[in-house]
């Protein structure tokens, strides 16, 4: 049986953090209370102004099943522009999940990335005013997706696949879905003596080369990264990237 004194103790420890953290932070305190929301805020966002905004809305299991593949999808509405989107995971040894630049199109994406533990997952869309809005949403995870090695690399038959796309398009009345999967291990590096070895840029581009939208992917991303993303009318994308090894990738869906 628990002491109960003890439990009257940090119950009172809990209260008084989160007194604290309302009194600093005041009317504009994470929802989420992360303990880390002010590193990140500070290195990620550059500690410029923020607001957390229901127009960011964040979707993902409330329990992670597979802390290598974990499925996160956001979608930002109701802003005139959206000049980048940055993915948080704050208690991820590597918090950096990616940054989406939607220039042409919809700042909506999903994808899977890789969790070391339950964390809150934070999302900032930054307008053309230079606010950062952000939504987000508890994940809890048992642990170990960013320290173990990608599953092609431990059975050592990656490189038979390794850079190959695979993707489809589906044509809506008014958005186009298209989803694209990456052939590449994704390594964190993190992994006794597996080096980083992960996807850095991607570029979608109209047929004409007109650019719809660039990402920055960083090594949580899932193994053979999964991304659906929206694309307005447009029936074909070609798709380009590179990864921290040089190595380039070239595609074309319709």
């Amino acid at each position: 049986m628990a002491n109960p004194t003890s439990l009257k103790h940090k119950i009172g420890w809990g209260l008084l953090s989160l007194t604290l953290y309302s009194a600093a932070y005041g009317d504009n305190a994470d929802p989420l209370q992360s303990p880390q929301w002010p590193l990140m805020h500070q290195r990620f966002l550059s500690d410029e102004p923020v607001v957390f905004d229901d127009k960011v809305q964040v979707t993902a299991p409330l329990s992670a099943e597979d802390s290598l593949n974990v499925p996160i999808a956001f979608k930002v509405q109701g802003l005139d522009k959206v000049e980048q989107v940055v993915v948080i995971a704050d208690l991820n040894p590597i918090p950096q999940i990616l940054r989406f630049y939607p220039i042409a199109i919809s700042p909506s994406l999903a994808f899977r990335i890789k969790l070391q533990q339950g964390t809150p997952i934070h999302v900032a869309a930054k307008d053309d005013k230079g606010l950062w809005h952000v939504g987000g949403t508890w994940v809890d995870a048992a642990g170990g997706g960013c320290t173990l090695p990608s599953v092609g690399t431990s059975t050592g038959d990656w490189t038979k696949t390794f850079g190959k796309v695979s993707g489809q398009l589906w044509k809506r009345d008014d958005n186009n879905r298209l989803r694209v999967r990456i052939m590449h291990p994704m390594d964190t590096g993190l992994a006794s003596g597996i080096p980083h070895f992960y996807i850095e840029q991607m570029t979608f581009s109209a047929p004409d080369g007109k650019v719809l939208a660039r990402l920055e992917t960083f090594e949580p991303i899932s193994e053979n990264p999964l991304l659906s993303l929206d694309i307005g009318q447009y029936s074909e994308v070609k798709m380009s990237g590179v990864d921290n090894n040089g190595n380039k990738i070239e595609a074309r869906v319709q």
